[in-house]
């Protein structure tokens, strides 16, 4: 896997988090005037669609946008464009639309910042440089601890990991998991013990606690079994943090210098030949695997544009034909259904039928702070 030292990296939105944060590359377009929406007509799988598509020109700043700034949140699509101040959205990865914190499925990346993760699926990356890249991500979250000298000048350091960043547990899982500011203020919820960790210390441990997250740094909330493994976190104790990214065959992937990521799925097009296998990327909803539905996906141009796409009463077979005619090189699915949203120069061009919980943002004014 590739590895990167975190330190102070964990902190994903140690700078306030707004919703949106671009990815700045030293070539960046006139997004405004290069951003073009257009409708194309399809036939796939013995069938005709109508395609409503967007062109990303290659080095076009691209941005993550958090319903409410925050993860775990819902809002119109309408709104976080607007926040975001883009020329160009896409709603995102799947979310718990049905009841329950409405946290997102898949792995987020915001300014480089790992603000959700996922173990499923297929993930797109941009980076600074204006590169897009796509692969079945997978984040994997460990670190050290080292408790303060004792009276004989010793020290003691032990590993830990986290299973997932700012997720609500579900009753009776046995999980470590870490928050940073995309979360908001707090955890969000009371349960497990927490421990609270500053510029690399621990300065606080609370059982059962709405744990506020610290502008400068993070909580580990160690929950269920995993409880008894927070006993390692002495007051004081230096902690250090490390990141590894790797494909779902382990296989090492350069996602150290994403800015820029989101995770859904699954995958349609892989060097402009269909790629679909659901079932082994993990999904099992009968919307996924064999039904028909409004789609919205995303992908990668020959010449390293990025296409932005929604259609209607799609299956996955077709939204992959769809994919191939459109000319796409990479291609993977969004969420979809009343998630499927799609905005241009001023236009929505598909809306949603639901508040959303993430957006893919595009344009010059998409914000930064």
């Amino acid at each position: 896997m590739k590895k990167a030292r975190w330190g102070t990296l964990l902190l994903a939105g140690v700078l306030a988090v707004t919703g949106a944060f671009g990815s700045t590359g030293e070539k960046q377009v006139d997004a405004a005037s290069a951003i073009s929406a257009s409708v194309r007509k399809v036939s796939a799988g013995g069938k005709s669609f109508t395609v409503q598509t967007v062109s990303i020109p290659k080095g076009t700043k691209s941005a993550i946008g958090l319903a409410q700034g925050k993860v775990g949140q819902t809002q119109s699509f309408a709104s976080i464009v607007k926040n975001s101040g883009a020329t160009a959205a896409i709603n995102g990865a799947f979310f718990n639309s049905y009841g329950g914190p409405a946290d997102p499925y898949g792995t987020l990346i915001s300014k480089g910042q790992i603000v959700h993760t996922g173990y499923y699926g297929t993930s797109i990356g941009f980076k600074a440089d204006g590169s897009v890249l796509m692969d079945s991500l997978r984040a994997k979250i460990t670190g050290s601890v080292t408790t303060k000298p004792d009276a004989s000048g010793r020290t003691r350091t032990q590993s830990w990991y986290a299973t997932f960043v700012n997720r609500t547990p579900d009753s009776g899982q046995d999980v470590v998991l870490l928050y940073n500011p995309a979360r908001g203020a707090n955890v969000g919820f009371q349960g497990g013990m927490a421990v609270t960790v500053r510029k690399g210390k621990v300065v606080k441990k609370e059982a059962n606690a709405n744990a506020a997250i610290p502008s400068d740094g993070y909580v580990l909330v160690y929950y269920g079994s995993e409880k008894r493994n927070a006993e390692r976190f002495a007051v004081g104790s230096t902690v250090e943090t490390n990141i590894a990214y790797a494909n779902a065959d382990g296989k090492d992937i350069p996602w150290v210098d994403v800015v820029t990521s989101v995770g859904a799925g699954p995958r349609l097009l892989k060097d402009g030949k269909i790629s679909l296998d659901a079932k082994g990327e993990g999904f099992n909803d009968p919307k996924i695997l064999t039904g028909s539905g409004a789609r919205s996906g995303i992908a990668i141009m020959p010449d390293g544009s990025v296409l932005l796409a929604t259609v209607n009463g799609a299956t996955m077979k077709q939204w992959a034909q769809v994919m191939q005619k459109l000319g796409a090189k990479q291609a993977m699915n969004l969420d979809g259904g009343a998630s499927s949203a799609l905005y241009a120069n001023g236009r929505t061009l598909t809306g949603a039928g639901r508040p959303l919980s993430n957006t893919l943002v595009f344009g010059e004014w998409v914000s930064m702070q």
